[in-house]
């Protein structure tokens, strides 16, 4: 059991506080943290035995309760939270990303990290508060660990020629920042990076990363304040003597035959002709009893033959320079009816990305702790088994494919035009066809191409691209357009996109223990040249966006009443709406602001109810002639309704030169009548007059 123990940082006029000692006493350890009224709940728990997997089973868990923001689910039948939300899924990638580095490779035991939100306050988030209370939970604990690190989300807010960096923002003020960005460091070392921006240059986000590392600083101090007070002695773990051996073994062996796979899979993922060379060795090689290490020992073997022709002979597997792109080519307009679609290929990796559109009504509703939001731009991202080669499973989308949807969705979310100018709810999909380095970057280019050629008029052009690292002993390689072998052999995957103008998104994901500024500046330099590169041509294949939408989207057109008329174009148990919709095909929704949205296939159907719409909640003037149908007949005279849900008087005495006695003699229920507007009363009701023979022809020429 921990003792307790509580330290505090004050953080823009707020205070974080690390507790332990109190909840979850059982587990290995364990942190409450605390900013503001935002509150969660690190645990760490480690198994007693190794697992007999060849890698370190590490998972990360983050659990959103509702009622950490007094929410019931809004569902009627299901009360209780489900699976885990796609926000959540994100973060625990933030965190996995964040601490996988730091633990010893010879590591085997079972490691499970549960971050639970338990408070939220609607200004701070508990994501980047979840990754500080892991880092102190791990850094107390027991568990091997090279910590702590710190975390924080740091805002670049732009005023004019001003740049203002904010550390740890408020989250109402997301919205208007130009670099919403998560950094975790160590000794002056970054360890990851998440970021989405407003066409940012290098040089700000550069920037913004430095200041973050300084506050990093701050919090990895107190963390080491609470590990000097109740941290326990780390447990040591045994190098692998027989994993050892196997190596030795295979390097002197057997390298010739690595040699020739890294030639030969230049253009695809080599998992499986690794796994037959194991399997062989096994066979051959009796002197090892435990056929698992030879696996290892292939795995080690195979990614230092590769790292050792690109430090020492400054040779890529597929013979690029380091700088190069591997051939791109791009195609628009592949599938006949969806409303926008593109092929981006680049090398072995190609993804077809599918645009479609739709109504407001079709908003991607969100419901968190915070309360419920809406998303009118929607990435998804699939990557099947067919992609790589292989067979497997095809289900519920992946934690993986979750992440790469939402770094592109990222990428292109600061270029999507405001629903003022384009009022159409928009999803992209896409297929990954083949896989060989970097399927999100790929997917960012052709989902660019697919809006474009949906007719979305995007602000600008985004194209993204991977950027890889080699390290040795004193030397270092940044590759850019890195393929599958480099990414699983190497120590970076350094993901950006951007607009010829600037930023757009920003992933890091790396397996050493940081990067130096020097390395992210480089970076920086190498993803701008190739972003520009890829641009290029992109534009060659679709130089802008199309004029119009496909003829297969729906036609749009949002018209805005007072909301005190919201009722006239609703009618009584949505009578007057649900007319419009039946006569004109059209569908038609409103909002609670005042904001009609009409949409059709048929522009018609959309001009005759939005006419229809404009009708009902103007103000009709005396004069004006309508096409109206007779809805009710008094002794006295009839109602004629002149818009679906308006209707007008037209007394017996309106309704002929001649004297009428009964209105019925005239007209029938049913009949339609041309009309024109006498005057409104001073209790807002419509006389009418009817017009007949000559009269009526005589008002139409003057119409028209």
């Amino acid at each position: 059991m921990i003792k307790q123990s509580s330290k505090s940082l004050e953080i823009n006029g707020k205070t974080l506080t690390l507790e332990t000692g109190v909840l979850a006493q059982q587990a290995t350890s364990c942190v409450l943290a605390r900013l503001g009224d935002t509150m969660v709940l690190a645990t760490v728990v480690m198994g007693q035995k190794d697992t007999t997997l060849d890698y370190f089973p590490l998972s990360v868990e983050y659990v959103e309760r509702l009622y950490a923001g007094g929410r019931i689910k809004g569902s009627r039948w299901v009360k209780r939270e489900g699976r885990p939300t796609d926000d959540a899924i994100l973060s625990a990638r933030l965190i996995d990303r964040s601490i996988r580095p730091l633990f010893p490779k010879e590591l085997k035991k079972d490691v499970q990290v549960v971050v639970t939100v338990l408070s939220v306050d609607g200004e701070n988030d508990p994501d980047v508060l979840g990754m500080v209370a892991v880092s102190a939970a791990l850094a107390i604990s027991k568990i091997p660990w090279n910590g702590p690190v710190g975390a924080s989300r740091v805002g670049v807010a732009k005023h004019e020629d001003n740049v203002e960096y904010i550390i740890n923002p408020d989250s109402g003020e997301y919205d208007l920042l130009d670099l919403d960005m998560v950094v975790t460091s160590k000794n002056d070392k970054v360890l990851m990076l998440e970021a989405g921006a407003r066409q940012i240059g290098e040089d700000v986000a550069f920037e913004a990363i430095k200041k973050a590392k300084e506050f990093n600083q701050q919090i990895i101090n107190l963390i080491e304040e609470l590990v000097k007070e109740v941290g326990v002695e780390k447990q040591k773990v045994k190098k692998d003597e027989d994993l050892a051996e196997a190596i030795i073994l295979v390097e002197k062996s057997y390298k010739h035959e690595l040699e020739e796979i890294v030639e030969k899979g230049v253009g695809k993922e080599v998992g499986s002709e690794l796994d037959e060379i194991a399997k062989r060795i096994g066979e051959l090689e009796e002197g090892i009893e435990d056929k698992s290490k030879i696996v290892g020992a292939v795995d080690y073997a195979f990614k230092k033959t590769v790292r050792e022709k690109i430090l020492r002979e400054n040779k890529r597997p597929d013979g690029r320079k380091e700088d190069e792109i591997r051939p791109i080519s791009a195609r628009v307009g592949i599938l006949p009816r969806t409303h926008g679609s593109a092929i981006f290929q680049r090398g072995e990796t190609q993804s077809l990305s599918v645009a479609t559109l739709g109504t407001s009504a079709l908003e991607q509703l969100i419901e968190s702790p915070e309360g419920e939001e809406s998303k009118r731009y929607i990435h998804h991202y699939s990557f099947p088994p067919y992609s790589v080669g292989e067979t497997g499973r095809i289900g519920t989308p992946s934690r993986r494919e979750i992440g790469h949807g939402a770094l592109a969705e990222r990428a292109l979310e600061a270029v999507i035009p405001p629903e003022s100018k384009f009022p159409y709810v928009v999803r992209v999909v896409s297929e990954v066809m083949s896989s060989n380095g970097s399927t999100s970057m790929a997917s960012t280019c052709g989902s660019t191409l697919s809006l474009m050629d949906a007719g979305v008029p995007i602000l600008e052009p985004v194209a993204g691209i991977a950027i890889g690292l080699m390290t040795g002993k004193d030397k270092y390689v940044i590759l850019t357009d890195i393929a599958g072998l480099e990414d699983f052999s190497g120590d970076m995957d350094f993901k950006v996109a951007g607009t010829k103008n600037g930023i757009t998104a920003i992933q890091l994901d790396v397996k050493i223990d940081g990067l130096t500024d020097e390395m992210i500046r480089e970076t920086f330099e190498r993803a701008k040249k190739a972003r520009l590169y890829i641009l290029d041509i992109m534009l060659a294949a679709l130089p802008e966006s199309r004029k119009d939408v496909s003829k297969y989207a729906p036609k749009i057109k949002v018209v805005k009443i007072d909301t005190s008329k919201i009722g006239e174009v609703i009618g009584s148990g949505g009578k007057v709406i649900k007319n419009i919709i039946a006569q004109t095909g059209a569908t038609v929704d409103v909002n609670d602001e005042g904001l009609v949205t009409i949409a059709s296939i048929d522009e018609a159907a959309v001009e005759k109810a939005a006419e229809w719409v404009d009708v009902l909640t103007r103000e009709i003037m005396p004069g004006e002639v309508f096409d109206g149908k007779v809805k009710r007949i008094l002794p006295f005279g009839a109602f004629v309704e002149i818009v679906p849900g308006k209707e007008g008087m037209v007394h017996v005495s309106e309704m002929s030169t001649e004297y009428v006695q009964n209105p019925q003699d005239v007209i029938k229920i049913g009949q339609e009548v041309k009309v024109r507007v006498k005057e409104i009363d001073e209790q807002g009701r419509v006389n009418l007059s009817m017009l007949f023979g000559e009269e009526a022809e005589k008002i139409m020429k003057l119409i028209e």
